[in-house]
């Protein structure tokens, strides 16, 4: 299953730190969202901001069920690296806007 490869040391506490971003990789190809977030630059650096928010059990369950992540930090940072990618719906209608032409009958 895909995961979130975990990088970095130990606190003093003894849990495990994540170097720099807390997603540093993806071991499959699986998440193209985490990929893409990481080329655009949106994974570097120091994790900073702190979110916190309360979910469904059963969407946490199938998200995490669906993913293969059992993190919630990992799941989060899938989550949000998905809202942050460019919809490529959009583009292509951008990109195809008027290519029927003006001649173009539609029945609808």
């Amino acid at each position: 299953m895909a995961k979130i490869e975990e990088q970095g040391s130990t606190t003093p506490g003894g849990k495990r730190r994540r170097a720099g971003g807390i997603a540093r990789g993806v071991s499959t190809g699986r998440f193209t969202s985490v990929q893409a977030a990481k080329r655009a630059g949106l994974l570097e650096g120091e994790a900073s901001e702190h979110l916190s928010f309360r979910a469904p059990k059963g969407l946490v369950e199938a998200a995490k069920r669906e993913s293969g992540l059992t993190s919630p930090t990992d799941l989060g940072i899938v989550a949000l690296s998905m809202l942050a990618e460019p919809d490529p719906v959009v583009a292509f209608l951008r990109r195809t806007r008027g290519a029927l032409g003006e001649d173009a009958e539609l029945d609808y």
